[in-house]
This record gives C-alpha cells, sequence and structure tokens, in this order.
C-alpha cells in the first residue's frame, strides 16, 4: 500500500508538471504577443500621425483592429447580442475586469473614461492617449467635474464616451451603485444612454478585492478560454436623471442574474 500511495503521488505530481508548462507557455506566448503587436498598432497610431497629421477617427478605427485580433489570439472569446450603437452616445456598462474596455472597443469607437493611472503606463498610456481617452483622478471633485465637461463636449462632436458608473470592479451578481453625474449630464443635455451588459461566464474572471493587475492577468490568461457575452441594450432618453439611471442599472441587472 505504501508504494500504490508513493507511486500515485508520483502520477499526480507528474501530471501537474505536464500541465503546468503547457500553460506557462500559454501564458508567455500571449504576454510578448500582447506587447508586440500593442508596440507595433501604437507605433502605427503614430507614424500615421506624424504623416498624414493625427485624426482621431483614424486612430480609434486602427485601436478597434487592434481590439479585434487582440482579444481571440489571448484567448478571449466574446459573443454579442443587440444592436450596436453608431450614433453619438453615452455608453453605461457594469464593471467586471481590467478588459471591459478593450471587449467593448472591439465593437465602438468611443471614448473611455479610465483612471489618470493609467497615463502613466509603458506604450499602454500614450496609446491610450493617441487613440481617444479620458482620464479622471476619481477621488478629486475637480477631475469629476472637468471629466462631466469633457464628455459633454465628446458627444457633441458625434462621439461615443464609455464609461463604467460604478467606478470600480465588483463580483456582486447584480451591480454596484451608479454615480450619477453622467446620468445628469445626459439628462440635462438630451444624450442617449446606451446599458451594456458584460456577462463573464466564469467568476474567477472578476478583477476584485485586492489582487494586482500582475497577479490577475496570471492566473487567468494561463488559461485556455474566457468566455464573455456582451449585451447592447436600447438607448434611453429623457429629462429625468434619476429614471435614466435606474433604467440602464435595472437593464444591465437583468442581464446579469437572468
Amino acid at each position: 500500500m505504501e508504494g500504490a500511495g508513493i507511486s500515485h503521488a508520483f502520477f499526480c505530481g507528474a501530471r501537474i508538471c505536464y500541465f503546468c508548462p503547457v500553460k506557462t507557455l500559454r501564458i508567455t506566448a500571449r504576454l510578448l504577443f500582447f506587447l508586440s503587436y500593442t508596440f507595433v498598432i501604437v507605433a502605427e497610431i503614430w507614424m500615421r500621425g506624424l504623416i498624414h497629421g493625427h485624426d482621431i477617427r483614424r486612430a480609434m478605427r486602427v485601436r478597434r483592429r487592434w481590439a479585434r485580433r487582440l482579444l481571440p489570439a489571448v484567448g478571449i472569446e466574446i459573443e454579442t447580442q443587440g444592436e450596436i450603437p453608431d450614433y453619438p452616445c453615452l455608453l453605461v456598462g457594469n464593471h467586471r475586469s481590467y478588459l471591459d474596455p478593450i471587449i467593448l472597443l472591439r465593437d465602438v469607437d468611443a471614448y473611455p473614461v479610465a483612471k489618470a493611472e493609467l497615463a502613466g503606463w509603458p506604450v499602454i498610456g500614450k496609446g491610450a492617449r493617441m487613440a481617444g481617452i479620458l482620464y479622471l483622478q476619481r477621488e478629486n471633485s475637480a477631475s469629476r467635474s472637468d471629466i462631466l465637461r469633457l464628455i459633454s463636449r465628446r458627444i457633441e462632436a458625434g462621439f461615443q464616451v464609455m464609461i463604467f458608473p460604478e467606478g470600480t470592479t465588483s463580483g456582486l451578481p447584480g451591480t454596484l451603485p451608479f454615480r450619477k453625474g453622467a446620468f445628469q449630464l445626459a439628462a440635462r443635455s438630451g444624450f442617449p444612454v446606451v446599458p451594456v451588459a458584460l456577462c463573464f461566464a466564469d467568476k474567477a474572471d472578476f478583477w476584485i478585492e485586492k489582487e494586482t493587475f500582475l497577479g490577475h492577468a496570471g492566473r487567468r490568461f494561463r488559461e485556455k478560454t474566457i468566455r464573455v457575452k456582451v449585451f447592447y441594450g436600447p438607448p434611453m432618453q429623457g429629462a429625468d436623471a434619476d429614471a435614466l439611471l435606474e433604467g440602464a442599472k435595472g437593464w444591465i441587472e437583468e442581464r446579469l442574474v437572468g
């Protein structure tokens, strides 16, 4: 029996050792592809701007091509339902992961609203600035006011703006409370609000608690596939900010818990 136990332990150990190299190779290949392809895309946007002058819509089209090629290459399978908006609007989504804006940028040419810390990330920060992004210092009330003004200007100029009004990621079945500022802006200005629900098949893909970006990415991108469903809702308009907020939140939560 003792020998059998040793053999069983050896077999289990061998099995673990067999799969670990596969996952290590997988994440290494994906990381190298992400870094190299992102660098190429950022260089392309920069060179096109240098030669032809900066054109934000052209840069956004290049960014969409980047997202469409990058996501399947790193194992992300996306199923989309609903009508993807092609008009100026405020896109409002639930927030599960750092992947959320990239997943949506696969479908739309929009200005994401993102935390200011992203601006300092090598390559990514520069590329995001060139392709269109609005940076927010979340704890700074003046920054929040400035962001609302910028959102208004971008939508008035014919662009889409993407926000995640929970303000942080969540692993709840539904959503965290939504912040009201962007809905007040939409109500005052008459901008359409389009709710978007991002539904990950595996809760392990939620980036929550105090897990670091590298820790989460290292854990999840070892896996063969990350599956996501994206639901685009109907445009919502009206002069009542509370009704817009509750309408978008309710529509999203129906898809998350349904």
